[in-house]
């Protein structure tokens, strides 16, 4: 008998009246919420303007989801493609099914778009919103619990995922991968979080860390899954994916310190020249009350020449006066 695991969702979908609420869809976009809220704040404090990350995402993030989703229907065309499948079901985003290796080249498509708009290096805008890609990985993953899909192999540890019996799926307890994804990419945050203050990255190599450090995790966890998966020499198509983005990630950062190191002293030439002119603009107003100082120092000058002239005269009579006593 088990007396420890992880259940799973009897479903992924809340019906509220007419509307279907999944948890799949819903984990996603908190995703996105939280990655582009934690990303404005990194890019503030790096010196843009509020708001730029949001503005930038409207591109980024539907170009990412598509990104995503044709990577998975490329990769795993069978299931949609083969003889006594439906090929409409390739649309069905909400059935899960988004790899992050086409969302992440393709949704960077759409930030180099939205970044050339407003002149923002894509670099800088990279390593300010890595770790909020990394926190979103981390809820996104959950999508795949209420789905009860990409699950490890079988296992008695008490921290198992409880499958149910399903279309291609046997009932049973399995290594939840989607958790310890989750728990690494949060781990991955963390460690660009820590090494962007450490080490003052720049130029793309905070992301470059992230995806390095995500790769390392997401070849183990992949290795543990049973989905069905090409393999090339006895590895999965996304171990191999993992391998060589991590090495690319890599030997950009190492090629990258050595061409351009340090950080960029601006991230957004709008914000920097709004900056200049908020300082002239205080500058000048320091003047013009340092000009109104003078000219009322100025004013006020005559009349203590007239005092002083006035006490002169008063003490000249009086000694004048004395005189005239003394000699009467």
């Amino acid at each position: 008998m088990d007396l420890a695991y992880i259940p799973s969702p009897s479903t992924g979908v809340i019906n509220l009246g007419p509307i279907p609420l999944r948890g799949y869809a819903f984990c996603i976009i908190i995703g996105v919420f939280v990655a582009v809220w934690y990303g404005n704040k990194r890019w503030v404090a790096r010196g843009g303007t509020a708001g730029t990350v949001a503005d930038i995402a409207v591109w980024a993030v539907p170009f990412g989801l598509v990104g995503g989703r044709l990577y998975h229907v490329i990769t795993d065309y069978q299931l949609y493609f083969s003889e006594g499948e439906n090929w409409v079901d390739a649309f069905k985003i909400w059935e899960g099914g988004l790899g992050i290796w086409g969302a992440i080249a393709l949704g960077a498509v759409g930030a180099w778009i939205g970044c050339r708009r407003r002149g923002i290096p894509l670099p800088a805008y990279a390593d300010a919103i890595a770790p909020g890609i990394a926190f979103a990985q981390a809820i996104g993953r959950w999508g795949n619990w209420f789905n009860q899909e990409l699950y490890g192999k079988q296992t008695e540890l008490p921290w198992a995922v409880r499958i149910t019996e399903g279309a291609n799926r046997e009932a049973g307890l399995y290594h939840p991968t989607f958790l310890y994804e989750s728990l690494w990419c949060i781990g991955v945050a963390v460690l660009v979080i820590w090494a962007d203050r450490r080490f003052k990255l720049g130029h793309g190599r905070a992301f470059a860390l992230y995806v390095a450090a995500y790769c390392a995790g997401r070849a183990w966890i992949e290795y543990m899954r049973v989905d069905e998966a090409h393999h090339i020499l006895g590895l999965r198509l996304n171990v191999w994916t993992a391998i060589i983005v991590f090495v690319l990630a890599v030997v950009y950062m190492v090629i990258s310190a050595r061409i351009r190191p340090g950080r960029e002293e601006i991230v957004e030439p709008k914000a920097a020249k709004d900056a200049v002119g908020e300082k002239a603009e205080k500058t000048e107003d320091a003047e013009d009350a340092g000009d109104e100082k003078d000219a009322a120092a100025e004013d006020a000058a005559p009349a203590d020449d007239a005092s002083d002239v006035s006490d002169g005269d008063v003490q000249h009579g009086a000694d004048n006066g004395a005189g005239s006593a003394a000699k009467s």
